[in-house]
């Protein structure tokens, strides 16, 4: 095969791309480019290699270099694809796993760059950034899962999320500056989630980034699981073994911003290509990077087809969508003067509206049971309502607000909360305007935030009461849940992305107790219905006592789809006991109290109601029981009714 490999053949009868693919590239409706585009590696009639494919409209030349000739822009050009902008060729004998870039000598100025594939399914492990000619091949073995996803993640279902970064979750315990790959964390991750009760996984970015530092939030490769932890195989075998042990992955994934590395996407054939030309629509003052043109056509077939690969060759359950609000304003984070209105005058993104219409629409059309979920932090309406209602077609949206709201609370010194308690019960006005995620994410334990556990006030004992006082608010309140990794086991210091979790804390007791709670706030939230299969219906929630601002206390009710589903939830927001704290409850009869933020099994006092209270019929305000139970200092109650202990 020498000489066969010095050249490029022609694409004609080899080529993967039809004319109906352009047609479909063009309107900007093609969502499976990444079995058409890039490098596609083909055995077909005895020959053997790859069909390249890159878009670069307004090149004058574009050739395919590699280690397989010596990096030479002259061995093997490709042909341009009629007016297409589309330059193709086929080059014998390349197999996968070799090296290779594009070299485009653009139109303008003589501009001459080497470029890694926009659609290269594997990319070398940076800071190299060639990329790399793959075929995905894994034997999947998560038939089980994949049958009943569609009943797993219904609005209906508990939805727990652990939230984490592969490379700094655990490292070797051996050499701590080496990150584990996909294959060794995968049994440590699905045991660990299994065992604590998390019903998904939330990974921060995983598409392939130059810097490390950018957590992953830095996106190159839109196509390419980053090869620092190992191969697509090695990502997909991870998702595999998760699946496996029943839980879901939910990938954070980048369509807002993207960096200006001059092997990416960034002025990618001497014009701003995927950007927008004027600074003004296409930068991002925030994140110094560049901002897609939403649109041009072939750029949301491009956006279309990534989130795409991700559903189907990597069987991802759902997309968290990165920085919607940055997407949704055309004057996100600028001042007047420095940006453009729309055509109507307005500063709503229309382009970038429609695109995320379009991703929700498609993604749940092809991807049945498959979820979206969109870290929006703005009054923008109706983000996770259908589409043909107006909305932008995402299941949920990040509750920013309870989450800021719920913070500023529980750091101040419980002598001043009382001043404050519109921040804990401000919820109740919106809290079903959307379906809602409730997060205490990454973003909240960095740049100086400190840990969660040490921006609780107080002593030890305190800081541990309010932090877990804190995490069954989150799990007790309408929403689905997402918990960072570290904040389970209270880690003391901010998150270090250079460094792994402090696994040792769980030798002190503080550490293991509130491990111990997140444990059981899961297993109540899986098996009372109460708590989530009403999560995101007005019906499940009911205030009993949001006026008590002198005591800094507030009760209320979860309620289920069954009459008798009912579960009653009491939190005491200072460190002081509530002795025979009299609440009014729907029925008479025996509750039994499910948690105890304060039990001494979770790091707590031991202040209680020995294991339930009886209500007794009388009227008390709207309800007609009534029962006086025991709140602990700064800790929370269930109490769940149950006919048959009547």
């Amino acid at each position: 095969m020498g000489r066969a490999t010095q050249q490029t053949v022609q694409a004609e009868g080899l080529s993967p791309l039809t004319d109906h693919d352009l047609y479909l590239f063009h309107e900007g409706t093609h969502c499976r480019l990444y079995e058409k585009m890039g490098a596609q590696y083909i055995e077909r009639d005895g020959l053997v290699g790859t069909h390249f494919a890159v878009w670069a409209p307004n090149a004058e030349r574009v050739s395919v270099i590699g280690d397989f000739n010596h990096w030479n822009g002259a061995r093997h050009p490709l042909t341009a694809r009629g007016a297409s902008g589309v330059w193709e060729g086929f080059v014998p004998g390349i197999a996968p796993g070799t090296l290779y870039k594009y070299r485009i000598h653009s139109r303008e100025r003589g501009y001459v760059v080497d470029k890694t594939d926009p659609f290269g399914l594997r990319q070398e492990v940076p800071p190299k950034t060639a990329s790399v000619v793959h075929r995905h091949c894994h034997d999947w073995a998560d038939r089980d899962w994949m049958a009943s996803r569609v009943a797993r993640q219904g609005f209906d279902q508990p939805i727990s999320v652990y939230e984490l970064h592969l490379g700094s979750w655990i490292r070797s315990p051996d050499t701590p500056d080496r990150w584990l790959g996909y294959r060794e964390l995968a049994p440590r991750l699905a045991e660990y989630c299994k065992s604590l009760g998390f019903t998904h996984v939330e990974l921060l970015p995983v598409m392939e980034h130059p810097l490390y530092r950018s957590w992953g939030y830095q996106t190159v490769g839109y196509f390419a699981p980053t090869s620092r932890y190992g191969t697509p195989e090695d990502f997909m075998y991870l998702v595999d073994m998760l699946h496996q042990a029943g839980i879901g992955v939910i990938l954070d994934w980048v369509p807002s911003h993207f960096p200006s590395d001059e092997h990416g996407l960034g002025y990618f054939d001497g014009t701003h290509l995927f950007e927008h030309a004027d600074p003004r629509l296409g930068f991002h003052p925030d994140w110094k990077s560049l901002i897609f043109n939403y649109g041009r056509h072939e750029i949301r077939s491009f956006l279309l087809s990534s989130a795409f690969l991700w559903l189907d060759r990597f069987h991802a359950d759902g997309l968290r969508v990165d920085a919607v609000a940055s997407m949704l304003y055309l004057d996100y984070s600028r001042q007047d003067g420095e940006w453009i209105p729309n055509r109507h005058g307005g500063r709503e993104n229309i382009d970038a509206i429609h695109f995320l219409q379009q991703l929700n629409v498609a993604t749940h059309r092809d991807f049945p049971g498959t979820i979206t979920v969109a870290e929006e932090s703005t009054s923008w309406p109706m983000v996770s309502r259908p589409v043909d209602m107006g909305g932008l077609g995402f299941d949920y949206k990040w509750d920013m607000g309870w989450m800021h709201d719920t913070l500023h609370y529980m750091q101040l010194d419980p002598v001043h909360r009382k001043f404050h308690h519109n921040e804990l019960t401000f919820r109740g006005m919106y809290q079903f305007s959307e379906n809602f995620m409730m997060p205490l994410s990454h973003d909240e334990v960095v740049h100086g935030k400190s840990s969660l556990a040490y921006q609780m006030p107080g002593d030890e004992w305190q800081r541990f009461a309010n932090l877990r006082l804190l995490l069954a608010n989150q799990w007790t309140n309408p929403g689905k849940k997402l918990l960072f990794m570290g904040c389970e086991i209270g880690q003391t210091k901010e998150w270090d992305h250079e460094a792994s979790i402090d696994w040792h804390l769980l030798e002190w007791w503080p550490h293991s107790g509130l491990q111990k709670l997140v444990r059981q706030l899961n297993r109540m939230y899986r098996d009372e219905p109460a708590l989530h299969s009403r999560d995101c219906h007005p019906g499940g929630f009911e205030w009993v006592n949001s006026d008590d601002w002198e005591s800094s206390m507030l009760v209320f009710l979860r309620r289920g789809l069954g009459e008798d589903e009912m579960v009653c939830i009491a939190a005491n927001y200072t460190p002081v006991v509530r002795d025979g704290y009299a609440i009014g409850l729907p029925k008479a009869g025996r509750w039994t109290e499910i948690l105890n933020t304060d039990a001494e099994e979770f790091g707590g006092s031991g202040t209680g109601n020995l294991g339930g209270i009886m209500a007794r019929e009388e009227v008390w305000g709207r309800f007609q029981a009534r029962a006086e139970i025991t709140i602990p200092p700064l800790g929370l109650v269930a109490f769940r009714y149950n006919p048959a202990d009547q």
